[in-house]
């Protein structure tokens, strides 16, 4: 058997064995998940909520912006609170207050710490204890946890309707007037935000533990990290040195890449163009746009973390909130990247048949338009919905979803969908006739339509949840979406499509570029598809996955530590002869992705996925510390990098400006740089501080994020922005320059 075909059935292997976990603990999640009760009742019997008002109360919250206005479980935005974190501690203190008064007529921060301690154990006993029960679907509670439910309702509803008691702080939180226009709405949203607090200090049936493991961290009801979080954090971190020794053995032994000396010009000068490669320039016009529009987004929402309440003094947040901005500024990433992917695959396919099969000229067209319509379509309703002017169903359909980075309504994901089953018709139909040749290339090619399968179908994976769906379960497929569609297919989409263009440049033998695409793909895959669970550690789900999201999420960091080798091996390519130099900036921002694959993705990816870290640090700025170095810095560069090669190809005899794109390439580089390292790793690592020190809450509250020294770092993240913001516009002139200036290269 020889080497291919074992990676091949590893391979395989790999991906049933890792889905079959999967599944097999999404099933429990959906058995596990914190129950939603008929009704929460008082223990006199009083109905306090209703299941309706908790189920109504979730749309309610994700039609204002859900996870894009503060967070719940960790998981959103960082200027509002995390909503549970805040929840619980108010609730706490507020009980902890009348038992004070109730037995030593002083307030709880006046009375001794025997005191204080003796009264702690006993709102423990109260809130921790889990009342639930199962055969009458009711959450039983005290008439202490009422009386703050009432406290925490009207406090709630001062601040998400028009309270002018509540202004500074709505400015601090960048919440508008009226984001609420509905008391009634409000109590139910109030139903939800107690509901989700519930689950994170209840402990689970026959354990010590709460439904999310104890988080969010608050000593005042007991929430304190747990032995199974020391364990597996110290598991992850062995077993992430094991197997960097065993790749880096690997590596050595094997030895260098066969080398095979470059062509004396450039191949693609002999292949041909068909009609339907020369459309996909209209696609990079759309995703420099969407480049441009998304930074301009960027610029608006990191503005409201010192200006809660408009845009240098103009009323903003009444127009364009920054729920809607920091949707738009997400969804925009993904969109413009996603585009700029699949328009290299549009123009791959065809390329390596040589012709277009029937009617691909016009499906290329259509799938054009039809994405457009679905980028606007999509931000119209989610400004609909955060503006309340739908109803529950319609948010759901057409407005905002509230989860993030899908955020977009169902119809619009279904269409979503639709494009993309269309697209990969397109890649699958010009390539049939080249596999049935049974080329050397064959094998390489069904790699690269495995992985325009997988980006096609998984993304059905969105479409999982329902407008009730509990939350735990909702979390569970969202991260199918986030992490194994985003981070996962497309990587390998792009892992063989690098290669590709290598081998079609002559740099790289066709069986030397297979047999690296499968191996990278098993390393990545080992930890990647069950590496998703490390997003789900204290989202309501069963201790198991935190044992596997650590033990597997430890792994997808190995193969980025031998990350300098493609470095080197890239930049080796670009000095490889004369003509290659034609190549050398779509091969620098390939360094660019290394280099981001490392730091990015591996160094501040790593920091946030030991449980141990991630349990006072989710949801805090060291997560946006790595999703702009990863998200960018990883597939940004590489969208620009495809895009790049895709150009160099169509205008083949074209001069290039190369002073603008060498501005915009370390104008991207040094500004996000910048960025991380001036205002969100230094930020990130004071609320990580604050949060091991006093908890969640308040490494989220106003008190802290409105400091003055706090407001200075924050501000600090402009240098940053103001660079990269010039690399934004210096690429898109180029785009523009390039492709209205000159006629695509006619075949050779």
């Amino acid at each position: 058997m020889n080497k291919e075909k074992k990676l091949w059935i590893l391979f395989a292997a790999v991906v049933i064995c890792s889905f079959s976990v999967l599944g097999y603990y999404g099933f429990e999640i959906y058995q596990q998940s914190p129950p939603i009760p008929e009704a929460v009742v008082s223990d006199t019997g009083e109905t306090i909520f209703t299941k309706d008002d908790i189920q109504d109360g979730q749309n309610i919250w994700q039609s204002i912006g859900g996870q894009e206005l503060g967070s719940i479980w960790g998981h959103g935005a960082y200027v509002a609170p995390d909503w549970t974190a805040d929840w619980l501690h108010r609730e706490a203190v507020y009980i902890l207050d009348i038992y004070a008064k109730n037995d030593f007529n002083k307030s709880f921060d006046d009375i001794t710490d025997e005191q204080q301690a003796a009264l702690k154990i006993r709102l423990q006993n109260d809130v921790r204890k889990n009342t639930f029960n199962a055969s009458s679907n009711t959450i039983t509670i005290s008439q202490n946890r009422v009386a703050a439910i009432n406290h925490l309702s009207e406090y709630y509803k001062g601040l998400f309707t028009n309270d002018p008691s509540f202004d500074k702080l709505r400015a601090d939180y960048a919440i508008p007037k009226n984001t609420i226009k509905d008391d009634a709405k409000m109590q139910k949203m109030n139903a939800f935000f107690f509901w989700a607090t519930w689950a994170t200090v209840t402990e689970r049936p026959n354990s010590k533990v709460s439904y999310t493991h104890n988080w969010p961290a608050d000593e005042l009801v007991g929430n304190a990290p747990t032995m199974d979080l020391m364990v597996w954090s110290g598991v992850s971190i062995i077993l992430l040195i094991l197997c960097i020794g065993i790749l880096v053995f690997y590596h050595v032994k094997s030895g260098e890449d066969e080398e095979m000396p470059p062509p004396a010009e450039d191949p693609l000068l002999k292949q041909g163009m068909t009609p339907s490669m020369h459309l996909v320039k209209k696609y990079f016009w759309v995703v420099t746009l969407l480049m441009v529009i998304q930074m301009l987004l960027g610029i608006v929402t990191a503005h409201y973390g010192v200006e809660g309440d408009g845009f240098y003094g103009f009323a903003l947040d009444q127009i364009l909130p920054y729920s809607v901005t920091r949707t738009w500024h997400t969804q925009l990433a993904i969109f413009w990247i996603a585009t700029a992917w699949l328009a290299t695959g549009l123009y791959i396919a065809p390329a390596v048949s040589g012709k277009d099969p029937k009617f691909q000229k016009f499906g290329v067209n259509f799938l054009f338009f039809a994405l457009l319509i679905i980028v606007l379509g999509s931000m119209i309703g989610q400004w609909f919905g955060v503006m309340q002017k739908l109803n529950y169903l319609e948010n759901f359909w057409f407005g905002h979803q509230g989860y993030e980075y899908v955020d977009l309504g169902r119809f619009w994901q279904i269409f979503l969908f639709v494009g993309l089953i269309l697209w990969l018709a397109l890649m699958v139909r010009p390539l049939l006739p080249v596999l049935k040749r049974k080329t050397e290339e064959k094998n390489l090619i069904i790699m690269f339509l495995i992985s325009c399968t997988a980006i096609a179908l998984f993304y059905a994976s969105g479409l999982m949840w329902g407008q009730h769906t509990n939350l735990a379960i909702a979390e569970y497929w969202r991260w199918w979406v986030v992490h194994l569609w985003v981070e996962g297919f497309f990587e390998v989409f792009a892992t063989v499509v690098i290669a590709f263009l290598f081998v079609r440049l002559g740099l790289l033998k066709t069986k030397t570029a297979t047999l690296n695409v499968l191996l990278a793909t098993i390393v990545f895959m080992s930890g990647g598809i069950l590496g998703t669970f490390h997003h789900l550690y204290f989202s309501g789900t069963p201790k198991a996955i935190m044992a596997l999201g650590a033990t597997f999420s430890a792994l997808e960091v190995v193969p980025l530590t031998l990350i300098g080798y493609e470095a080197y091996h890239n930049y080796k390519l670009s000095k490889a002869t004369k003509w290659i130099a034609d190549y050398k900036w779509p091969i620098y921002f390939m360094i660019a992705v290394a280099f981001w694959n490392f730091l990015g993705a591996g160094i501040f990816g790593f920091i946030i996925n030991p449980p141990i870290a991630l349990y006072y640090i989710q949801g805090l700025n060291t997560t946006p510390l790595h999703a702009h170095t990863a998200l960018f810095g990883v597939y940004g560069m590489l969208g620009i990098g495809l895009m790049l090669f895709v150009l160099r190809s169509l205008y083949r005899n074209v001069t290039w400006n190369n002073k603008l794109i060498k501005i915009s390439f370390w104008s991207l580089n040094i500004g996000l740089l910048a960025m991380a390292l001036l205002s969100l790793m230094p930020i990130g690592i004071w609320q990580a501080i604050e949060s091991i020190e006093h908890g969640m809450w308040y490494a989220r509250s106003s008190e802290l994020m409105q400091d003055p020294t706090m407001i200075t770092l924050k501000w600090m993240r402009t240098i940053g922005d103001v660079i990269f913001a010039i690399g934004i516009v210096t690429i898109c002139w180029f785009v523009f320059d390039l492709t209205l200036k000159n006629k695509i290269t006619k075949n050779n």
